[in-house]
């Protein structure tokens, strides 16, 4: 049915029995931030690893906590959900767990983000390969079993299939001394390099490797990503990656404006070619800009957010993640989305991390709606562009007969609950 909403284009009050029914994608999730925390616990006793606690209890208050202090403790978890997930059979399961998970709350698009090089284990056996084999094992059975159900396909009224791409992350930097069997190997091997050489190495590898895969095994890689502390690592040493990508077609995503100035999110478009933005955070915070020869702040992220409109370059918010990594936000209501919403921009809901955020997409959309003035013609904007601007793996009609279906059953949803 065509999209007609109720008498007025004013903010509407959507229950989170709506919200959860609603198709809905989730750009901007990283596997090893996402795992069930029942699952973390099995694991890590299988495989004697040891963690602050073996309780869901005691690693909600120890680790994956509502509140961090700061970047440095939000990523802390990762330390633990890392060392298990270096287990193909760990790997395969996470990813089933994870597609699942979303499924039950009516997410039908993800695409799935992680460092591959973070989970291999040379030494062992798993090398790149094994590790993308394993996490799309997951994605792929999760595929199978729901798109086999009387109630779901491409016929009117009938839920939306599950489709699913998945995203490589380059690290922005690491430590010599970290707990990666990868990294660390790597970092002996090139011991007479600096580490930027060797931080560029290993995802021009990666990339390399990622774009074989893809063509010559069919796995769905869609995009690639650095991820990582911005200050200090800035996109543009990682243009000759980005290059690689551009040059073999393959879609780009930058972790940019998360934690750093406007510029970042320049160099991230400029520099490296970026199809989406991840968090774009600091689009709206003049203040956050260092970069000294930008003399009118203002002025560089106003001329900056109108180029991004203009483009229609989505932005993937993490509402709770942007809260917990950066306490000065404050109140939600301060939150720089409503400028976002303000300027027109493309934006998508997304979660982040599912277990170190303790959210959801429906929680997101719900913490959004809930906050800001988002009437039903916006939010299917909203959710229209999860499936317009993902980097499908299929071919382009393919991609806009899965959205348009999409669309479609938003409207059938919207109906169900009288919004239009």
């Amino acid at each position: 049915m065509p999209f007609s909403p109720k008498a007025s284009d004013s903010p509407a009050k959507f229950s989170l029995d709506f919200i959860r029914e609603m198709p809905k994608a989730d750009l901007h999730l990283h596997l090893d931030g996402s795992l069930r925390i029942e699952s973390l616990i099995e694991m890590a006793k299988a495989g004697k690893i040891e963690l602050p606690s073996y309780t869901v209890d005691g690693l909600y208050d120890k680790v994956f906590k509502s509140h961090y202090a700061n970047l440095g403790e939000y990523l802390n978890g990762f330390q633990y959900t890392c060392a298990v997930l270096r287990d193909l059979e760990n790997m395969e399961r996470a990813s089933y767990e994870l597609a699942m998970d979303n499924l039950e709350e009516g997410v039908n698009y993800i695409e799935v983000r992680f460092a591959p090089q973070l989970l291999m284990d040379p030494a062992n056996g798993i090398g790149f390969d094994e590790v993308m084999h394993a996490v799309n094992n997951g994605l792929a059975r999760a595929k199978s079993e729901y798109n086999q159900r009387p109630d779901v396909g491409l016929s009117e009224g009938l839920k939306p299939p599950f489709e699913y791409g998945i995203i490589n992350c380059a690290m922005r930097m690491f430590g010599k001394k970290g707990f990666s069997p990868y990294y660390t190997q790597l970092f002996n091997l090139m011991r007479d390099h600096d580490d930027m050489a060797v931080i560029k190495a290993a995802a021009m590898e990666m990339i390399r490797a990622s774009i074989r895969m893809r063509d010559e095994e069919g796995l769905p890689i869609v995009g690639l990503d650095i991820a990582g502390q911005e200050n200090g690592y800035p996109a543009k040493k990682f243009k000759e990656v980005y290059e690689y990508a551009h040059q073999n077609f393959l879609l780009k995503t930058v972790h940019a404006g998360e934690a750093y100035g406007a510029e970042s999110i320049f160099e991230a478009l400029t520099k490296c070619y970026a199809d989406r933005l991840g968090h774009g955070y600091s689009l709206f915070s003049p203040d956050m800009i260092e970069d000294a020869s930008i003399k009118d702040k203002k002025a560089y992220s106003e001329h900056l957010a109108s180029y991004i409109a203009d483009r229609r370059i989505a932005v993937e918010v993490c509402l709770t993640s942007n809260l917990q990594t950066n306490p000065a936000i404050g109140d939600i209501k301060n939150h720089n989305f409503k400028h976002m919403l303000e300027n027109r921009l493309a934006t998508v809901i997304c979660t982040d991390n599912r277990l170190v955020s303790r959210t959801t997409v429906s929680d997101e959309y719900k913490l959004a709606l809930d906050n800001f003035p988002v009437p039903v013609k916006r939010l299917k904007d909203m959710v229209a562009y999860g499936f317009k601007k993902n980097f499908f793996p299929g071919s382009y009609i393919e991609k806009r007969a899965y959205a348009k279906h999409t669309l479609n059953y938003f409207d059938t949803i919207a109906h169900k609950y009288g919004l239009i």
